[in-house]
């Protein structure tokens, strides 16, 4: 995702604030919707009008594109309202709307909200590896090294997808769910250590427990540890998938869903 032009950073502000509509957002619930989409250091509301201040927080963080999205996305998240995805699907509508014109569409996956690019022909959602991962790990993780590792593995599953080689490709995906998931766990989790022998199951339960991603996330990266599990030939000839383009895509969706928790629960590691 390229930085939004600022045109559809002034529709954006409009939206959200939904000045004078039914669902229209005090300072303070702007400043709480911030919080929520895991922005570091959130501002504070000033008192001045509404859209014009929200529209100066998007264009002061266009650069930082994993902040937009997760805005985005908490804008369209059902935990996000009282009645949950009745008005959630009402701003899902109204802001890809706003983002049809950057190719840009926020989708639905498992109940929650994902953030994709549009294919050619504007009709399909696309996703692939989450917008600034580097830099967005080292907010995560302490251990440079481990971030090292994790980006290597992606650079080499992009490869495997670039390729063709697409059962390999979602191999990666799952290795790359499960180190992110013991490294974090084993820098901020007191009862989980790096050498411990967890499967990917018990990490994903485990992540869950701490409610550091939610309920759907859970169940999304549990689809991805299935498809990682063929990396067994035994099971592969016994169930014979057959990955495509569009298999690895699905995988990369929940990994947009993992990081965006993640990084709304978890306060930067240079802030521990």
């Amino acid at each position: 995702m390229s930085p939004l032009d600022h045109r559809t950073i002034d529709r954006l502000a409009e939206v959200i604030v939904d000045l004078g509509g039914p669902y229209e957002r005090k300072g303070y619930q702007l400043e709480e919707l911030l919080r929520s989409a895991g922005w570091a250091q959130p501002p504070e509301y000033d008192g001045s009008p509404r859209i014009p201040w929200l529209r100066e927080q998007l264009v002061e963080r266009a650069g930082n594109r994993a902040e937009i999205e997760r805005l985005i996305c908490r804008v369209c998240d059902p935990i996000e309202y009282d009645d949950g995805v009745v008005t959630a699907e009402e701003f899902r509508l109204s802001v890809n709307e706003k983002l049809a014109p950057e190719g840009l569409v926020v989708t639905s996956v498992g109940g929650r909200p994902v953030l994709g690019e549009l294919t050619a022909d504007g009709e399909q959602p696309r996703y692939s590896v989450p917008p600034d991962l580097r830099k967005r790990l080292d907010s995560l993780i302490a251990d440079a090294g481990a971030v090292e590792m994790l980006n290597r593995r992606v650079e080499e599953t992009q490869v495997c997808e670039a390729g063709g080689a697409y059962t390999m490709a979602i191999i990666g995906i799952g290795s790359f769910v499960e180190g992110l998931l013991l490294t974090i766990l084993s820098e901020r989790d007191g009862e989980v250590k790096a050498g411990d022998r967890l499967t990917l199951h018990q990490l994903i339960e485990t992540a869950h427990l701490r409610d550091w991603i939610q309920l759907d996330a859970k169940t999304f990266a549990h689809n991805v540890r299935d498809f990682r599990n063929f990396i067994h030939p035994r099971k592969e000839m016994v169930e014979q998938p057959r990955f495509d383009a569009d298999s690895v895509m699905l995988c990369w969706a929940p990994v947009h869903a993992i990081l965006n928790d993640l990084e709304q629960k978890l306060v930067p590691a240079g802030e521990r």
